[in-house]
């Protein structure tokens, strides 16, 4: 008996609310052909994606870490092993009345 775990995808990896570039400048180096490193305005990095295009996917404090992670992301959602990595601690649902 095998235990199938659902694929993960990369619109779930997006999330519902996900924000999208509107300027993507002209001389950006694409990474892998698949993403580019922003500089944010608070200090951080963010990859933006090629496809969809202008993306947001990861952000963090250093550019090699947030290259490093979306590579291995897209790695992971490429041969569909994201969930062996993953877990939900908490929903963030309340439920009940307020």
């Amino acid at each position: 008996m095998t235990d199938q775990q659902p694929q993960s995808t990369l619109r779930e990896s997006l999330g519902p609310n996900n924000t999208v570039e509107s300027n993507i400048p002209e001389n950006v180096t694409w990474i892998d052909d698949a993403f580019y490193i922003k500089h944010t305005r608070f200090g951080l990095f963010t990859s933006i994606l090629k496809e969809p295009l202008g993306a947001h996917f990861l952000t963090g404090a250093t550019e090699d870490g947030v290259t490093n992670m979306t590579r291995w992301h897209l790695k992971c959602l490429q041969d569909g092993t994201l969930h062996l990595y993953t877990r939900v601690v908490n929903s963030g649902v309340v439920s009940g009345k307020l």
